[in-house]
């Protein structure tokens, strides 16, 4: 077990619908990194871009992106979090992926479809949430729109210590993202991770970061100015987070529920 983790949160810019200029720009970016961290966060569909060309785009899951990443995260050391476009039983997924160097995996199709962007027209949504468990910690995948559903999010009984949510988050609504970033944080009583893009798309939709990593306390341990493209690293310690919840256990009072 890692009572110490190690998680970077990669806020970078996106080449429009190019898969392989993209990984291209990821693998010198894992090989500086390698050593020096657990946890590689990456922006949703951080191959592609925030487009609706499923058809186009789609991979399977033992496709080009997959297993080029499953490679990489033995080669680097490290796991990799984000994002990309699934094919999968003739429907497409906006599915999120922690791929680790020990060859274990897990993924999360996207449940809260943005339906401002038409993507429920070109997507399927999911219907299952992912916590599993990895050196130690508890682990919950989202992306992006669910960040707006906390019942989506809801850390009953403790079920996770970490949630990681990848984006591609509009400039235009960055002071919302901030908000409920922090929110999921001091509601669930869990360290809470947001990494999303920057640059400009295709479509003329802007993005300026915000990445943030919150603590339990609602303390954001990471600072990126706005438009930077850049990596930070921070260490999150388990028994920080267990003591706190003994101190102040206001999980024990929430509303029981199963989805």
């Amino acid at each position: 077990m890692k009572t110490a983790l190690r998680i970077s949160l990669a806020q970078i810019d996106i080449a429009w619908e190019n898969i392989q200029e993209n990984l291209r720009r990821l693998e010198i970016k894992l090989q500086a990194l390698s050593g020096k961290t657990d946890i590689v966060v990456l922006p949703e569909m951080f191959s592609t871009g925030f487009t609706m060309q499923s058809h186009l785009f789609a991979e399977t899951i033992n496709g080009n992106t997959i297993s080029t990443l499953r490679k990489w995260a033995t080669k680097y050391n490290l796991a990799l979090v984000g994002s990309y476009i699934c094919s999968e039983n003739e429907a497409y997924y906006n599915r999120a992926f922690f791929l680790a160097p020990n060859n274990e995996e897990h993924f999360y199709d996207k449940r809260h479809l943005f339906r401002m962007g038409n993507e429920p027209k070109h997507f399927s949504a999911g219907n299952k949430r992912c916590i599993f468990s990895w050196q130690g910690w508890k682990i919950n995948l989202l992306i992006c729109y669910d960040l707006r559903f906390p019942v989506w999010s809801r850390n009953v009984i403790n079920e996770y210590d970490l949630l990681i949510y990848v984006a591609n988050w509009p400039a235009s609504r960055s002071h919302v993202w901030d908000t409920l970033l922090c929110a999921r944080a001091i509601e669930n009583q869990s360290y809470v991770c947001g990494v999303n893009r920057i640059g400009n798309d295709a479509m003329g939709i802007s993005y300026n970061g915000g990445s943030a990593l919150y603590n339990m306390r609602g303390e954001n341990l990471v600072n990126f100015n706005k438009n930077e493209e850049g990596i930070r690293t921070v260490n999150l310690e388990i028994d920080s987070l267990r003591s706190f919840r003994t101190k102040f256990p206001a999980w024990r009072d929430s509303d029981f529920f199963s989805l």
